[in-house]
C-alpha cells in the first residue's frame, strides 16, 4: 500500500490475525518505526514462514516496510535509491526478459536472478531500470 495508506495496511487482510510469536519477533526487528525488507526476510526464515505471510503480519501490525532490497522504496530522505545501470550484460538481460510476466519482472525472480548471477539484488533492479522494465509483485506485498 502507498504512503497515503499508512496506518491502514491491515485493511488488506480483513479477518486475519497475527500469532503472538510472530508479532513479538517483528516488533523486535522493527527499526525506527519501520520494518527493513532484509529483516522481514530474516524473520520469515527464523519463523519458517513465507515472505507473503510475514508481509501480511507486518501489514496487520501497521508497520511500514523500509529499505527495499531492490532499492525501490523506503529510504530517507529520498524514497528510492535505484539508479539505472550504465549497461546491461547480454546474459543478464536475457535472464530478465525470460522471467517477465506481463512485461514486468516479479520481485521473486529478481531475487533469483541476483542469486544465479551472484549479484547484489539492486544490480538486477538497476539493470531493469536501464531496460525500462518495472518490478512487480513484491514478495512482502508492499506493491
Amino acid at each position: 500500500m502507498a504512503r497515503k495508506d499508512k496506518g491502514h495496511f491491515g485493511a488488506k487482510h480483513p479477518g486475519a490475525s497475527v500469532r503472538k510469536e510472530v508479532a513479538e519477533l517483528l516488533k523486535m526487528k522493527e527499526t525506527d518505526g519501520a520494518m527493513p525488507c532484509p529483516l522481514a526476510f530474516q524473520a520469515a526464515v527464523e519463523l519458517s514462514l513465507t515472505p507473503a505471510e510475514i508481509g501480511q503480519a507486518i501489514d496487520l501490525l501497521e508497520i511500514p516496510i523500509s529499505r527495499c532490497q531492490l532499492g525501490l522504496f523506503g529510504y530517507s530522505p529520498v524514497s528510492r535509491i535505484l539508479q539505472p545501470a550504465e549497461s546491461v550484460p547480454e546474459d543478464l538481460e536475457a535472464a530478465i526478459r525470460t522471467a517477465l510476466s506481463d512485461g514486468r519482472l516479479p520481485c521473486a525472480d529478481a531475487f533469483r536472478i541476483a542469486r544465479d548471477f551472484k549479484l547484489a539484488k539492486i544490480r538486477v533492479s538497476s539493470a531493469c531500470e536501464k531496460l525500462r522494465i518495472k518490478i512487480s509483485a513484491c514478495q512482502l506485498g508492499a506493491f
